[in-house]
């Protein structure tokens, strides 16, 4: 699988990465070889966040990963916290917080370093330098190699790209959501990679009956879909085919994070990255539904 550069942080994900939220954490043995079978099939970078199932994704990964771990790029993410009766998270992003998170998350993920440490989320109302030189002090102490973000608001992300070292940032995107597009030139410019998530549109480009999605009314959806179908169907290849290949064709996006639970999911969606290539010549350009982001600017 190819190898793409994670923005300035000097190391290389895979174009498909694994995003551990998916695993369904009820039958343990089925999600650890699902991950051993991923690392199997060249997938070198490997995503959760202490976020999912209250740190629980976080002990299974670090689990499924440990026979390799030094062979692949593993990441998590900070900043929301469980609230006391668990039903519910509020937002802490203060040097004391973050410095306390990183030393669970290792403990959980059973590793000593991270490779790639994500704010998840941010706002405008962050104190952006304690955040920028906790996560600088975390790289100097090697508890962290490199950090980015997981944000879709551009008066954040922006910023941090700007005035911070981060190596990525994490944004939905497929033909269903192309906000990205509108900064996509900009974040390579300020060397940060991209990793795409959300890249099937929550199933609705590959088998899901349209449905109103972000602010795309069924009509919207229901003409993506019509248009990937057309390309698939002319080029021999299969519907997820197309809506990896449209993400992955910028040069910003390092790799396109997948979400499956089963054995048989993952191997389709190998089987469509494989494919990739008999799209060389074919029109994705024009595929995408566009809209752009109209709030946090």
């Amino acid at each position: 699988m190819l190898l793409n550069n994670l923005g300035r942080s000097g190391f290389k994900v895979s174009a498909l990465g694994f995003g551990a939220m998916s695993l369904s954490g009820k039958d343990q043995e089925a999600d650890l070889k699902l991950i051993r079978t991923a690392y199997g099939e060249g997938v070198r970078y490997f995503d959760t966040a202490d976020l999912y199932t209250k740190g629980e994704n976080e002990v299974l990964l670090g689990k499924g990963i440990k026979a390799f771990r030094k062979e692949i790029i593993l990441a998590t993410k900070v900043g929301n916290v469980w609230n006391e009766t668990g039903e519910g998270w509020g937002w802490d992003v203060s040097k004391n917080y973050i410095n306390k998170a990183v030393d669970a998350s290792l403990k959980r993920l059973q590793t000593d370093y991270l490779d790639l440490y994500q704010l998840h989320g941010g706002t405008i109302a962050d104190s952006f330098d304690e955040v920028i030189d906790t996560f600088e002090r975390l790289k100097e102490s090697g508890k962290i190699r490199a950090y980015g973000l997981s944000s879709i608001r551009p008066n954040v992300f922006t910023y941090y790209a700007k005035a911070a070292s981060i190596s990525s940032n994490m944004m939905q995107y497929s033909l269903l959501d192309t906000r990205p597009e509108e900064y996509l030139n900009f974040l390579k410019a300020q060397e940060v990679g991209v990793i795409a998530r959300g890249v099937l549109g929550q199933g609705l480009l590959i088998n899901k009956p349209a449905a109103e999605y972000i602010e795309l009314d069924v009509k919207d959806v229901e003409a993506t879909q019509i248009k990937i179908e057309s390309v698939a169907h002319a080029y021999g290849v299969s519907s997820s085919t197309v809506a990896l290949a449209y993400v992955l064709r910028d040069a910003a996006v390092c790799s396109a994070l997948i979400g499956v639970r089963t054995i048989a999911q993952f191997t389709h969606l190998i089987q469509a990255y494989q494919e990739i290539e008999q799209l060389r010549d074919a029109v994705l350009d024009d595929l995408g539904t566009q809209i752009r982001y109209e709030q946090h600017r």
